[in-house]
């Protein structure tokens, strides 16, 4: 009798497309990973649609774009000095240890139908040479392969688990793929990658990809640059493990997202955080560029001053000017 021969490649496809749909049907969540943010939308978010494109998308196609980009001044850093320059978003020059380091960078002036409501405040031309690229997550607004083609120059870049793949064809020197909790260095910098309250696919399919933030360290100077998160109770355990930052980079904005899921982490939220981690300043991002939630683009700003001022402690929220360096 001929047994049938069975073909194990073909069982195997099959079985992780099952158990992709399934991870699917569950909002694309990863059991493994707490901190993941599920696909799917909440109720009423057809309304929110709607409502998100009738106010805020297509009027933004057609308002003039602001902002505007500058002559570079980069500062002269002596001592342990950090220099750091808003690009726009969640774009940042950081320098610091005679390290040029660029943190999700992206100078896209649309994407798909979402129009950049203010120019980068620097020309990719102008930025000074680039050690170090860091990447928080696979997102269009933060994974810009454009961009990417203007910065890549054989320098290391160091990117979430399941995110180096899309880096790899890049003119770039090594790629680091990295976990939660896990440090690499360059030089004089010690970076940890550390976790946040979001998800990492670029479409729909990809779930896999990783997603955080970056602590970067030289001596005793610390940024910590969160990424994309909605509040969420692990400020605190970044704090014990990785140390006080001098600077933290929150995100302010996009918090009333139109499908009703929380993935980002509104004004006041921003200052929690802040506190939790107990940085010495706070810098805001991730606002005011692209109109990516239902909230109005001026909005997400005046509420963190007003809120800043009523805890008394807004001269330590430090709101910088896209493409004006200031030193730290």
């Amino acid at each position: 009798m001929i047994k049938p021969v069975r073909d194990n490649k073909l069982r195997r496809w099959v079985r992780r497309v099952r158990d992709k749909t399934k991870r699917l049907r569950r909002g694309g969540l990863d059991a493994d990973n707490q901190n993941q943010v599920g696909l799917l939308p909440k109720g009423g978010w057809k309304k929110r649609s709607f409502q998100y494109l009738h106010s805020r998308l297509i009027p933004n196609i057609f308002k003039p774009r602001g902002g505007q980009e500058r002559e570079p001044e980069f500062p002269s850093l002596i001592d342990d000095n950090i220099g750091i320059t808003w690009i726009g978003h969640a774009t940042f020059l950081v320098q610091m240890a005679d390290c040029n380091i660029l943190i999700d960078p992206n100078w896209a002036m649309w994407h798909a139908i979402i129009k950049r409501a203010r120019r980068p405040g620097l020309r990719l031309k102008d930025l000074p040479p680039i050690d170090l690229v860091l990447i928080s997550h696979a997102h269009h607004d933060h994974l810009h392969m454009k961009s990417l083609k203007h910065v890549e120059d054989d320098q290391p870049a160091m990117v979430p688990g399941g995110v180096g793949n899309l880096l790899r064809r890049r003119r770039f020197g090594e790629v680091h793929e990295m976990e939660h909790w896990e440090t690499r260095y360059h030089g004089d910098l010690e970076i940890t990658f550390t976790p946040c309250h979001h998800w990492g696919a670029r479409f729909i399919h990809d779930t896999h990809r990783g997603f955080g933030g970056f602590m970067i360290r030289h001596g005793d100077r610390i940024v910590y640059h969160c990424g994309d998160s909605a509040y969420f109770d692990g400020f605190e355990e970044i704090r014990n493990r990785c140390g006080e930052p001098d600077v933290a980079l929150l995100p302010i904005g996009a918090y009333e997202a139109p499908s009703g899921r929380e993935v980002h982490m509104n004004p006041e939220e921003a200052l929690d955080v802040f506190g939790q981690l107990k940085a010495d300043r706070m810098v805001p991002m991730h606002y005011g560029t692209f109109p990516l939630g239902q909230e109005p683009l001026h909005e997400p700003l005046e509420r963190l001053l007003a809120e800043a001022s009523a805890r008394g402690i807004e001269d330590r929220v430090d709101v910088l000017e896209e493409g004006l360096p200031k030193v730290f």
